[in-house]
């Protein structure tokens, strides 16, 4: 049963040889573009591979060997052969993770670590690949729907860019020989002409001021607090987005922290993981708020209801799950309701989205048509 298990999970071709011809540095040669970051994917699948090695009774470092073996070059694959390295010297397996930060997150090392304390290593990692999965699944959803907006966004600021800067000149030449001034024109045609002569000249400075706006929003999100306290509570607070933020913050809340509870990691301990992997400020001082109410002897559901973060349904299972020491399948609970309702918020959304671009986009170039036409009409009415 375990050559069979272990056949087919190391099903695919090997990327490189076992055995690594002298001079290359660890037995591989990293790609000269690419190897540098490890998609959560082929995290995801490496977790869940462990897991059925694990499962059929093979030891850890064994299983190591097999899945570092079949895998490309790259970051995770040097992560996982010094991880080897430690454990075959005497390391455990979670410390041996946790020497490789930028690839097993202290969500993935205290689960590990959980695992590793109640002798259930293959169930946690399952559970851990589980729960990646569908992390991955909703973050896929959110990037499929926003793709469509995108695009056709970026399609139209090419082309409407275009447009101002090589054949509105075109018209402006003639209009200019007709009537020999823009002031006996419309305000609308004046407008796009000069709007079409601005960006004729200055197009360069829009290009550098829009970098120039994107370099300072990211080094203010890094390095000044308020700002992105700021940032994020307009998040919330927006008409269309702010429901699926908000719910999907809370849906990412409850999955991990039942998850790591669920694996035996202690309160606060989980909260501590669960707060350090969210990226949203007002999130993450409501999760402080529970984590200090935990270490005086309160509740957890109390400081819930007051951060204003979670709806009233949601405290109130916590709540439950408190009294009949069942938190861990209530918050599991609480993020399945979440997530289809994300999903039922993201097909709404971006329904709106997509309409309300389609109407902006129908409304500005019939303003462009007609500031340009109406020039024409009355040369027409005037040769007729």
């Amino acid at each position: 049963m375990a050559k069979k298990l272990q056949r087919k999970v190391a099903a695919r071709p090997r990327a490189v040889p076992a055995h690594a011809a002298p001079g290359e540095s660890g037995g591989e040669r990293t790609p000269l573009f690419g190897g540098r970051r490890v998609t959560r994917r082929a995290l995801s699948e490496f977790t869940s591979q462990l897991s059925v090695l694990l499962d059929a009774g093979i030891p850890i470092t064994k299983c190591l060997r097999i899945l570092e073996g079949q895998m490309h070059p790259g970051l995770l694959r040097r992560s996982i052969r010094d991880a080897l390295e430690d454990v075959e010297s005497g390391t455990s397996f979670s410390e041996a993770l946790a020497k490789h930060p930028k690839v097993f997150d202290q969500l993935y090392t205290s689960m590990v670590r959980a695992g590793e304390a109640g002798g259930v290593q293959e169930e946690i990692l399952n559970r851990l690949a589980a729960f990646m999965e569908k992390a991955e699944e909703i973050r896929s959803r959110v990037k499929g729907a926003l793709a469509y907006p995108i695009a056709v966004l970026t399609v139209a600021t090419i082309v409407l860019a275009l447009v101002f800067i090589f054949v509105i000149p075109q018209f402006q030449q003639i209009f200019m020989q007709q009537f020999g001034s823009l002031d006996r024109m419309h305000w609308s045609t004046q407008w796009v002409i000069g709007t079409g002569e601005h960006l004729q000249h200055y197009w360069w400075a829009w290009l550098c001021g829009i970098a120039a706006i994107y370099a300072t929003h990211r080094l203010l999100l890094a390095k000044v607090a308020p700002y992105r306290r700021m940032r994020d509570v307009a998040s919330l607070r927006m008409p269309v987005f702010g429901k699926l933020v908000s719910k999907s913050l809370v849906s990412r809340f409850s999955r991990t922290f039942g998850t790591l509870i669920q694996s035996g990691v202690p309160h606060l301990t989980a909260l501590d993981i669960v707060g350090d992997s969210i990226d949203n400020v007002p999130m993450t001082e409501a999760i402080r708020s529970v984590h200090a109410s935990i270490r005086e002897g309160a509740g957890i559901a109390v400081p819930m209801g007051e951060s204003g973060m979670f709806d009233d349904i949601v405290v109130n299972m916590v709540d439950v799950g408190e009294q009949t020491g069942e938190l861990d399948r209530m918050l599991a609970k609480v993020a399945d309701r979440y997530e289809i309702e994300v999903d039922r918020t993201i097909d709404t959304t971006f329904r709106v989205l997509e309409t309300g671009l389609i109407v902006l986009l129908a409304v500005l170039v019939g303003f462009i048509v007609f500031a340009l036409f109406s020039p024409l009409l009355k040369l027409m009415e005037a040769l007729g």
